[in-house]
C-alpha cells in the first residue's frame, strides 16, 4: 500500500517507512512478553486475537491519509498484533513438530509468506478501484481466520500439551545457551533489515529509480514473495537433511552479490531476474533461523521463538526510518548498496556458530 499512500498523503521516504517503523516497534516492545507469557501460561487464544489486530486494524489505514498520525497509531496497535501471534504460533508448531523441525517451521512461515503474495494481489486492485479507502478489504482474512483460530483453538492447545508433557520427559539436563542464542541474534537482525527493506523500498525503487507503473510497484512483492514461498518449503526440507547452519550459510551467499547487482542495472526484466536470488537466499533462511534459535532455548521455546521470528519480522522496521532517510538523501540506489553489506556480517556469524550442544 506505500506507494498510494506516498502518493495520496504527499510523503517522502522517512515518513513511509515511518510507518513501518510504526509496526516493527510495538511488536519489538510487547514480543518479548508475549514470549514469556506463551512459556509460563499456554494463551493460545492469542492467536485469534493476533490475527484480528494486526489485519483488521491495519485495514482502517486508508481511511485516514490526511492524519498521519491516526496512520502511525494504527500500525501501531497493528504491530502488537504482530507480537501476540507469533511467539505462542511458533511453541505451538514446534511442540507438533516431532523431528521433522525443520519442515514443519518452513510451512507455519509458508503461511506468512503466502499471506504477503495475497496482499497486494488482494490490495491493490481494491485500492486502484476505491482509492485508498480500498485497504478495508483486509479486514476480510483478518475476520474470517480470526473466527477459524477461535474455534479450532481448544483443539489445537490440547494436542500442543500432550506433546510438551512428552517432551519434558525426554529433555532431561538440556540447559539453555544464551551466548550461541545471543549470536545467533545478530545474523537475525541483519536478515531482518535486508528483508523489511527489501519489502519496503522494492516497490519505491521500482516506481521512482526503473520508473514503472503504481500497480507494477505494487505487485512486485508478490513476485518476491511468491519465490519466497517455494524456497521456505524447500530450506526446511533441506535443512532436515542436511543441517540447519548449511542452509543458513549457502542463503547468505547468495545475498552477497545478489542486492548489489540490483543497483547495477536500470533495465526492469533484468531486476527481475536478479530479485529471485535475492528472494530465495533472504525466505530460506527464515525456518532454519527460527528452529535453530529454539534449540539453543530448549527450556524458553516461546521465548526463543518471539525473539527469532516476531524480532526477526520487526527488529528491521525500527531501521527502515533510518534508511528512509538515507534514501531521501542519497537516494535509493545508494541505499541499497548500503544494504549489500549486512550479508557478509551474517555469513560471518553462521561460520562462527556452534552447534547446539545437544539435540
Amino acid at each position: 500500500m506505500l506507494p498510494f499512500i506516498v502518493v495520496a498523503g504527499g510523503l517522502n521516504y522517512a515518513q513511509a517507512a515511518g510507518l513501518t517503523f510504526a509496526i516493527a516497534f510495538s511488536a519489538t516492545l510487547t514480543q518479548p512478553i508475549f514470549g514469556i507469557v506463551a512459556d509460563k501460561l499456554s494463551k493460545t487464544w492469542f492467536l485469534p486475537l493476533g490475527v484480528l489486530l494486526s489485519g483488521f486494524v491495519l485495514s482502517l489505514i486508508g481511511f485516514f491519509p490526511d492524519n498521519y498520525w491516526i496512520m502511525f497509531t494504527i500500525a501501531i496497535i497493528s504491530g502488537v498484533g504482530v507480537a501476540a501471534y507469533h511467539p505462542e504460533g511458533a511453541r505451538m508448531v514446534n511442540g507438533l513438530a516431532g523431528e521433522n523441525k525443520g519442515s514443519s517451521m518452513s510451512l507455519f512461515s509458508l503461511g506468512g509468506t503466502v499471506g504477503f503474495s495475497l496482499g497486494p494481489l488482494l490490495a491493490t486492485p481494491a485500492l486502484l478501484y476505491f482509492g485508498l479507502r480500498g485497504s478495508g478489504v483486509l479486514a476480510i482474512p483478518a475476520i474470517a481466520m480470526c473466527t477459524i483460530l477461535f474455534i479450532l483453538y481448544p483443539r489445537m492447545r490440547n494436542l500442543v500439551e500432550v506433546q510438551e508433557r512428552e517432551d519434558k520427559k525426554t529433555m532431561g539436563e538440556r540447559k539453555n545457551e544464551w551466548l550461541k542464542f545471543s549470536w545467533l541474534g545478530v545474523g537475525i537482525t541483519c536478515r531482518s533489515i535486508i528483508s523489511h527493506s527489501v519489502l519496503t523500498f522494492i516497490p519505491l525503487y521500482w516506481m521512482n529509480v526503473l520508473h514503472q507503473s503504481k500497480a507494477a510497484s505494487g505487485m512486485i512483492v508478490s513476485y518476491i514473495t511468491l519465490i519466497g514461498a517455494v524456497a521456505i518449503v524447500l530450506s526446511g526440507h533441506l535443512a532436515d537433511k542436511f543441517g540447519m547452519n548449511k542452509i543458513i550459510k549457502t542463503s547468505w551467499m547468495l545475498l552477497i552479490p545478489s542486492i548489489f547487482l540490483l543497483t547495477r542495472t536500470s533495465n526492469p526484466f533484468l531486476a527481475m531476474l536478479i530479485l529471485v536470488p535475492i528472494a530465495v537466499g533472504l525466505f530460506a533462511l527464515n525456518a532454519p533461523m527460527i528452529v535453530l534459535g529454539q534449540q539453543y532455548l530448549p527450556k524458553n521455546v516461546g521465548f526463543a521463538s518471539g525473539i527469532t521470528l516476531g524480532l526477526g519480522v520487526s527488529i528491521g522496521g525500527i531501521a527502515a526510518p533510518i534508511l528512509g532517510s538515507y534514501a531521501d538523501i542519497h537516494g535509493l540506489v545508494s541505499t541499497f548498496q548500503l544494504l549489500s553489506v549486512l550479508p557478509v556480517i551474517g555469513l560471518v556469524v553462521a561460520f562462527t556458530s556452534r552447534p547446539p550442544a545437544s539435540k
